[in-house]
């Protein structure tokens, strides 16, 4: 397990469901992943239109980034969210619930854009992680 140190100051409002503030310890590897989208491994894209299966599979893509990098989700301590629309942000928060640690939820970003790469692609989500240095 990370020794990522997460705050959220009462200076700051109540997050819903990240941290505002991150702290990875001196000596810590750092992992990027570049913003994963829902299309498996195979090519085949989640169906268009359908939040919930388009952000389960960005972020098992995303946990499949990080583990060829040796982290876990429990390692990410920053996610950016992408989205081309924010009314299905309910659905978007309890996939990424299923994902995080809620104890110690990862800062976080989210955009909404004018469109992704494709038109059926609804979602993009990137992540940092920190692990301990071999």
């Amino acid at each position: 397990m990370s020794s990522i140190d997460f705050g959220t100051p009462s200076t700051l409002p109540p997050p819903n469901g990240y941290s505002h503030v991150a702290s990875v310890p001196p000596g810590s590897r750092l992992v990027w992943t570049s913003g994963q989208v829902p299309i498996a491994a195979d090519g085949t894209p989640a169906p268009a239109g359908d939040w919930e299966a388009q952000t389960r599979l960005v972020m098992r893509n995303v946990g499949a980034a990080l583990e060829a990098a040796g982290a876990t989700w429990d390692d990410v301590f920053k996610l950016t969210i992408f989205v081309v629309d924010t009314s299905a942000l309910p659905v978007v928060r309890a996939v990424r619930d299923e994902f995080v640690n809620l104890e110690r939820p990862p800062t976080s970003s989210l955009v909404q854009v004018a469109g992704l790469f494709r038109p059926d692609i609804l979602i993009e989500v990137e992540a940092v992680a920190a692990v301990p240095a071999d």
